[in-house]
């Protein structure tokens, strides 16, 4: 039972793994890393566990820790402008300015 387990827990942590390379939703890179990481953590909660409380547990932590890398990725990648006033901004994803003082 333990053999097939790990067998499992590989091929889907690898297929999750490659699936997260390709999905965009359109939405801001923090929601996107929200959905990706609730994905694979509950899919990895129902392996390791096995129950449905794993299963949400590792939805909840998976989709913490996804949006907080997505949300560090996301300001990682901002361009930060200046307007006419001397005021920084940066271009959300809305396409809409915001202002950082």
């Amino acid at each position: 039972m333990k053999k097939l387990q790990l067998t499992t827990l590989i091929a889907a942590s690898a297929s999750m793994i490659l699936m997260s390379g390709c999905a965009s939703t359109g939405t801001s890179q923090t929601t996107d890393g929200a959905l990706i990481g609730a994905g694979t953590g509950a899919v990895l909660g129902q392996v390791i566990g096995g129950n449905t409380g794993s299963t949400l547990a590792g939805a909840a932590i998976g989709g913490l820790a996804g949006a907080a890398i997505g949300n560090n990725e996301e300001k990682k990648n901002r361009r930060y402008y200046r307007d006419e006033r001397g005021y920084t901004y940066y271009i959300g994803s809305d396409g809409r300015r915001y202002y950082t003082n």
